[in-house]
């Protein structure tokens, strides 16, 4: 097992290990930078095929956070934790008090949230706990249920917006064809709002339920997981899981919009630049997926939804900025992203 010499290791504070052979919670907590504050993210359950695949996730996830929070001009760190288990199968309250405990002796450096295979009610128990977690409806909003999901959705409607305004000239979406690649609680939000605008849908799912639902409830026309890379839209929305734009899919990729909720799209460094080359302007995940996060910080302040919004609504700038500074220097979206982000929560060479 290796730390250090992981590809997805960048000077990381902090990488905890967390155990507990009552609950058999196996679970791993990364900080990665805590110069604007304490860290913040998800908590992720998966099945991971080994360990140092779980490594690698919690690595890249946590530095995304990093670089989320500081475009997003929150005054937050990154972090993220993954637990190693199939959360269908082996979720228990009890399993989740263990996180709550691993999560409290990192005295708050450490805020977790809901993420992959959690939801509130797991939040929930992790608060029994520890009170740094985020997520949590205290019932004094009844716009706020502890899911940030719709607020993740929100932000990734703005900022696929804004790619639209910026390539056609207008942020009209009426006729458009977008690709959603995952329905999961995110994915189906966004499939509402595009649907409102006008949008023509097309999507795909492991859950064939999902699948059928967006089917009934937006017109939409369904394909395969195979085939939805590369069909024929004007919008790519990623909102699975990463690593989807890589030497094997880009070449099959039509839209010429890529503007998605799933963090890490983007395989390696390179598929940016090869992505610029094709014609493909891509809205950096990091950046147009950070409403939720935005969301936890404001429910913790006590903050109103309304407020939230307005925030979540600044990614646009953001998003417009990227744009004009990766055409005026030549360079793909990712890589200006990449600075930007590095320039606000003061990077060290």
């Amino acid at each position: 097992m290796s730390i250090f010499s992981e590809p997805a290791f960048d000077d990381h504070e902090q990488v905890v290990f967390a155990s507990d052979p009552e609950t058999g919670l196996k679970a791993i907590i990364a900080v990665h930078n805590t110069n604007l504050g304490p860290s913040l993210g998800g908590c992720r359950m998966w099945p991971y095929a080994s360990e140092q695949d779980a490594i690698h996730d919690v690595l890249r996830l946590s530095r995304g956070m990093t670089y989320k929070s500081a475009l997003v001009n929150l005054p937050l760190g990154g972090g993220k934790s993954v637990i190693i288990g199939d959360p269908r199968t082996q979720k228990t309250p009890e399993l989740f008090r263990a996180v709550g405990r691993a999560v409290e002796r990192l005295n708050g450096r450490y805020i977790v949230a809901e993420d992959v295979g959690t939801s509130p009610a797991d939040m929930a128990e992790i608060a029994c706990e520890t009170r740094h977690v985020g997520g949590i409806n205290d019932g004094t909003d009844p716009a706020r249920t502890g899911d940030p999901s719709p607020f993740t959705a929100y932000g990734v409607f703005i900022g696929l917006k804004e790619a639209v305004k910026y390539k056609n000239g207008s942020d009209d979406l009426k006729g458009l064809q977008v690709a959603i690649q995952g329905l999961g609680n995110v994915g189906f939000h966004l499939c509402e709002l595009l649907h409102t605008a006008g949008a023509k849908l097309i999507v795909a799912d492991i859950n064939s339920d999902a699948v059928n639902r967006a089917v009934d409830r937006f017109a939409a026309t369904a394909v395969s997981i195979d085939e939805i890379l590369s069909v024929n839209a004007d919008i790519l929305a990623p909102c699975a899981l990463g690593s989807i734009i890589n030497d094997t899919s880009i070449a099959g990729l039509k839209a010429g919009i890529i503007a998605g909720a799933a963090n890490n799209q983007l395989e390696a460094d390179h598929h940016g630049d090869i992505l610029r080359e094709m014609g493909v302007l891509y809205a950096p995940d990091y950046v147009i997926n950070a409403g939720g996060v935005v969301e936890v910080h404001y429910c913790r302040e006590g903050r109103p939804v309304r407020e939230t919004n307005r925030h979540i609504e600044s990614i646009g700038a953001t998003v417009r900025e990227i744009f004009e500074r990766a055409d005026r220097e030549s360079k793909s979206t990712s890589y200006i992203a990449d600075r930007l982000a590095e320039e606000r929560f003061g990077k060290t060479a």
